[in-house]
């Protein structure tokens, strides 16, 4: 629904200007760790607030591109409703901007706008026409360039037509936060960020930490920078009183407490083997899952036969080496040795029995 808070994340190939790009709309640097500055490359995802021409604020997730760091990419897509597609005009579409826009369609983010960055460089209109060929229909493009400003005013209003109707992808469901950076502030203590899934949390609520079960009261919200009274989606930051920063690492999800949640270390799924998987997906197959930003190793046990064939589809149970707190709808990201995506899950039984 228009009006919701919204998160939108970068998608693209290793050096095609992301993070540029991102600078230039935002004007934030969201390189905060000291290696990404000196080695001028995304490593964790960074977040921005984005103001456009309407006077809505999104939510912006800046997603590493090198294949190295792919799976922090997942955990930064994970809870985006649109993306910001990213082709550099002297480059073109490369193989991460493939896996990239593979890993969105299996996470369910069909919605978004192209740039085509470096358009100061190189004519853009040959990587315009191949991104247009990869993203298919629909999808606005615009060529762009951080460095001179070309572009970045009609790449505003493509985003602010993008958002006028684009809906809240992880709207429904009980209240999760599943979380990516956790941290002490001076005077506040235990702070969680990640992007608020489900129901709203307000101040003072009670959540659990799931997997582990330790409780919590919010003691406070900001989003963007700003103190809210009630998180109602997007990215949120919570204070929570009565917590070490330890007890809620990284890949933990934060839950309203009494909402019924549990974590599950087994998982009835949908599979979708990619194309590009390299093989058959066997029975009892060693996978990496992604939920948010929680990741654990899993054992792939096919319900239908031994075999699944690349850009096949079928049944599965997925026996995970840590619980995670998921719904029947929910959609996982299938990784495998040696950092490949492979293939996507949706939940339809969170808490099966052994098959």
């Amino acid at each position: 629904m228009a009006g919701e808070p919204l998160t939108l994340g970068t998608a693209g190939h290793v050096d095609h200007g992301k993070t540029a790009l991102v600078r230039a709309l935002t004007g934030r640097e969201t390189d905060r760790l000291p290696e990404e500055r000196a080695r001028g490359l995304t490593i964790e995802p960074g977040f921005a607030p984005l103001a456009l021409p309407s006077g809505r604020t999104l939510s912006l997730v800046d997603v590493p591109g090198h294949e190295r760091f792919v799976r922090h990419m997942v955990a930064g897509a994970s809870g985006v409703d649109g993306w910001l597609l990213c082709v550099a005009a002297d480059d073109g579409v490369m193989p991460q901007t493939r896996e990239h826009m593979a890993v969105l369609r299996l996470l369910g983010v069909t919605r978004g706008v192209v740039a085509i960055t470096k358009a100061d460089l190189r004519d853009p209109e040959p990587a315009a026409h191949a991104a247009a060929e990869l993203v298919g229909p629909g999808a606005t493009v615009v060529p762009t360039s951080a460095a001179t400003g070309r572009g970045i005013p009609e790449l505003l209003a493509a985003l602010d037509d993008l958002a006028a109707d684009l809906p809240r992808r992880t709207a429904p469901g009980r209240a999760r936060l599943f979380v990516d950076r956790s941290f002490t502030a001076a005077g506040a203590g235990t702070v969680v960020t990640g992007t608020l899934w489900g129901a709203p949390i307000a101040r003072d609520a009670r959540v659990a930490v799931l997997p582990g079960g330790a409780r919590a009261r919010v003691r406070g919200a900001q989003a963007h920078d700003r103190p809210i009274e009630r998180a109602a989606g997007g990215r949120v930051a919570l204070n929570l009183a009565g917590l070490a920063r330890e007890e809620v690492p990284r890949g933990s999800c934060v839950v309203a407490e009494g909402a019924g949640w549990a974590a599950s270390d087994l998982l009835d799924v949908a599979v979708e083997w990619l194309p590009e998987a390299g093989g058959d997906l066997r029975t009892r197959r060693r996978l990496q899952a992604f939920l948010g930003t929680a990741e654990a190793g899993a054992t792939c046990v096919l319900l239908e036969g031994e075999a699944l064939a690349p850009g096949a589809r079928g049944y599965a149970q997925l026996r995970l080496d840590r619980p995670v707190p998921a719904e029947a709808g929910d959609r996982l990201i299938l990784r495998a040795a040696p950092g490949r995506t492979v293939g996507g899950a949706t939940v339809i039984d969170p808490a099966p029995a052994r098959h």
